[in-house]
């Protein structure tokens, strides 16, 4: 056993001697991005994802300013012309600044889609809807968060 801790306090010393910082240590941007307060579901699950990757920001955190869009476009459809399969694109817009002097830190796009199919009944087709809007949210976040934690990896 002691021999596996050697190993792996060996396998650490190159991290450390490149100058390694972990992403969500005490150097990286956990508590340190303060997004903006969401109006529409889409940026109210954005955000949600965003602070469970990061954290609920601290005072003086950066700020992020979003612009999210949506658009639904119909792919499949039925030799009767029913629609079958729906796909929801999304792209977020966004800006991080240093609120003490309004220096933009980073600015970005994340760009991505996810898909449904179409259903018979209509409860059933705004709930699929929904959750399709939900794991889009969530991947957009993600491209976010993914961005943030090099940032905060440059900036520690």
């Amino acid at each position: 056993m002691s021999s596996l801790s050697r190993r792996a306090i060996l396998c650490l010393i190159p991290l450390a001697a490149c100058g390694f910082t972990p992403a969500f240590g005490p150097n990286g941007m956990m508590g340190k991005v303060a997004a903006k307060e969401p109006t529409t579901r889409n940026e109210f699950e954005l955000v949600k994802q965003l602070e469970l990757r990061l954290g609920r920001p601290d005072a003086g955190a950066y700020a992020l300013d979003y612009t999210v869009t949506t658009e639904t476009v119909s792919l499949g459809f039925t030799t009767s012309g029913d629609i079958t399969r729906y796909n929801l694109l999304g792209t977020v817009d966004w800006t991080l600044t240093d609120p003490a002097s309004g220096a933009v830190l980073d600015k970005g796009q994340a760009k991505n889609f996810t898909a449904w199919s179409a259903t018979g009944s209509t409860a059933a087709a705004q709930t699929v809807e929904a959750d399709a809007s939900r794991r889009l949210m969530r991947i957009l976040a993600d491209q976010i968060v993914t961005r943030l934690t090099v940032l905060g990896a440059k900036t520690g």
